[in-house]
């Protein structure tokens, strides 16, 4: 592939750019990123215009934790109650924390769009390096296009929420009026990532003041008009309101929502190469993302579930949001309700579009290194972006959008999809990271390093993953029926099976792995 450095000629142009030019360039990037790049076995082909403060604000929009707490709070108060709430969402921080960690160690070793795959391809024993990089690549694929459709739903969602707020009488949500706003939401997303790609980091930092604007807002409001529970209400207000028959069953059902508004540490790291000295910065970045927005989270949640004030009748709302029931309640204003909602409402659309530029750069470098179909097509940079990955993540957005006209049930399930599928790809990854410090083999160097703490950290990580997962799996309701069961598990299978299949037929002969093209020398 072009992408890859095999020639004298090209070993030539990165001693001169990396040794004799020493000027940080928005297409070079810094020394320090052309030697990455050089060793990898890369060919700097995207533009490098991102900088921390536009790479923590992309990051930090794209989880968006206190937004997602807050559309996401019919989960954990159906499953858990307040008390459930609170105490999911703090285990779930410390463990993710211990994962991003982990994550941002690798991150700094190997800075490329790849991510997870690659460092499998690297880190993983010799012998299952091939095979587990090309699953893991598949399983971000999975993870990452299903991604944008899952936000865009979320949008619809909201959007269809305040249609019934402000007009409850005349209004009655249908499931094509979601499918053509996820479309809408979709288009918008597409086109901040083409027509505007060259201003994204400077949207990036204006969308990070409203994340934080935004959340100080809803706080003061929150506090100053709310009335409030008693703390002891509040922390010790577990309840099984979805009939588990077992409360700690019910709370531990209840970390789905946790899960899903702490996903995505990797975010960062699939636009590690246009990102200015990406092994120093992106690390810090996904550092700093978890621990910031953990603590708004938290504190946005806590706050909430001190305000909610009956529990039954903000689950059972006619908006289908609670947080928007919950601001109508206090406000008592359709008009201020709706502006402060439309807060959350910007921000998901912001996560869309970030999305969308994740999903088309992991794509874009998987395609580069032959591990999906048409990777010719799909690896081709022009106008220094992926286009055509763009155009595709966008396309499989829309079909996917089509399945919620026939049933919301199969739509549903695909769009919380990507949480398995990124989840089992964090595993992987970390878990090859662990079995190589086990075996005390020698790790590359990097501007972030875990020390001997890391074992500990990659071990702990792995088995917080492993439990985080089984429970993405389970339902919302116990014995559920057709229309409300998780069918991840039979989706997550087929799709498993189909990138097993196609690599046993095709993919093992044009796929090699990103470790062959490494350089050993360095």
């Amino acid at each position: 592939m072009m992408s890859n450095l095999k020639t004298q000629a090209d070993v030539e142009l990165y001693n001169t750019e990396s040794q004799e030019d020493p000027v940080v360039s928005e297409k070079k990037g810094t020394p320090s990123d052309q030697k990455d790049m050089y060793r990898m076995g890369k060919t700097q082909e995207l533009r490098r215009n991102f900088g921390f403060v536009s790479i923590l604000a992309y990051s930090m929009t794209l989880m968006a934790t206190w937004e997602t707490v807050l559309t996401t709070l019919i989960i954990p108060l159906t499953n858990g109650g307040t008390g459930g709430a609170i105490t999911m969402f703090l285990g779930t921080s410390i463990g993710m924390g211990f994962v991003v960690v982990s994550m941002a160690e690798m991150a700094s070793m190997a800075p490329t769009e790849g991510g997870q795959y690659h460092w499998v391809s690297e880190f993983a024993p010799k012998a299952q390096q091939k095979f587990l990089s090309y699953v893991v690549g598949w399983l971000c694929v999975l993870g990452w296009q299903t991604g944008t459709v899952s936000i865009a739903f979320l949008v619809s969602g909201q959007i269809q929420g305040l249609m019934v707020l402000n007009n409850a009488a005349s209004y009655m949500p249908e499931r094509w009026h979601g499918t053509l706003l996820v479309i809408a939401v979709a288009t918008s997303a597409i086109i901040f990532n083409t027509l505007l790609a060259r201003k994204l980091p400077l949207i990036e930092e204006l969308v990070l003041i409203l994340h934080v604007l935004g959340f100080i807002v809803f706080f003061v409001t929150m506090w100053v008009l709310a009335p409030r529970s008693k703390a002891s209400d509040v922390f010790s207000g577990f309840q099984d309101n979805a009939g588990w028959g077992n409360t700690g069953l019910s709370v531990l059902v209840g970390q789905l929502a946790p899960i899903f508004s702490l996903l995505g540490a990797d975010a960062a790291c699939h636009l590690s190469e246009e990102l200015k000295d990406a092994a120093y910065t992106l690390p810090r970045t996904m550092i700093w993302t978890a621990c910031s927005n953990s603590i708004l989270g938290i504190l946005m949640l806590v706050t909430f579930c001190f305000c909610l004030g009956d529990i039954e009748s903000v689950i059972m709302t006619p908006t289908g949001q609670p947080h928007i029931q919950v601001l109508y309640n206090v406000t008592k204003s359709t008009v201020a309700a709706s502006a402060l909602a439309s807060i959350t409402l910007i921000m998901a659309v912001f996560g869309c579009v970030n999305n969308v530029a994740t999903s088309s750069r992991q794509l874009f470098a998987f395609a580069r290194d032959n591990g999906v179909p048409f990777s010719g097509f799909l690896s081709h940079v022009r106008w220094d972006l992926p286009i055509n990955s763009i155009v595709v993540s966008f396309t499989v957005s829309v079909l996917l959008s089509l399945i919620n006209i026939g049933s919301t049930v199969a739509f549903n399930s695909i769009a919380s999809l990507g949480s398995c599928a990124l989840l089992s790809s964090y595993i992987i990854s970390v878990g090859c990271m662990f079995v190589k410090r086990w075996r005390n083999e020698p790790l590359l160097p990097c501007k972030f390093s875990l020390g001997r703490a890391g074992i500990w950290i990659n071990g702990i990580s792995v088995m917080y993953l492993i439990w985080a997962l089984i429970f993405a799996f389970f339902p919302t309701f116990p014995h559920p029926t057709p229309d409300l069961m998780n069918w991840n598990i039979l989706i997550y299978g087929v799709v498993v099976a189909f990138a097993l299949v196609f690599f046993l037929v095709k993919g093992r002969k044009v796929y090699v792995g990103p470790v062959e093209y490494t350089k050993k020398d360095l």
